[in-house]
């Protein structure tokens, strides 16, 4: 590594530690907004055990993140902005399993 880029590597650590240590505002933050659960289980016009099923989860975990007890996080957080944004993927996907459940 030559000098000029380890001087700037190390001008970004030590603004990095300024930033941890709370002496420095960092340059840009960002900001991941949770999800407005029962917003889009209202959507759906569906009960909170037919949402449950339908995301493949337990009626208990769509009741917490409903009333703010938890926060869906990682996978749980995409497949919630999907079924917010995209409905027809979520149903295109899940209504072939309904029939096999049915039939």
């Amino acid at each position: 590594m030559n000098d000029e880029l380890f001087t700037e590597l190390l001008a970004s650590v030590r603004e990095g530690g300024a930033i941890m240590r709370g002496e420095k505002e960092p340059s840009r933050k960002f900001v991941v907004e949770t999800p407005d659960v029962k917003h889009i289980r209202e959507r759906y016009r569906l009960s909170q055990s037919e949402f449950a099923t339908l995301l493949g989860i337990s009626v208990k975990t769509l009741q917490n993140w409903e009333q703010g007890r938890r926060v869906p996080r990682g996978t749980a957080r995409i497949l919630l902005r999907v079924a917010a944004k995209h409905p027809e993927a979520v149903w295109d996907v899940v209504r072939p399993t309904i029939r096999q459940i049915q039939g």
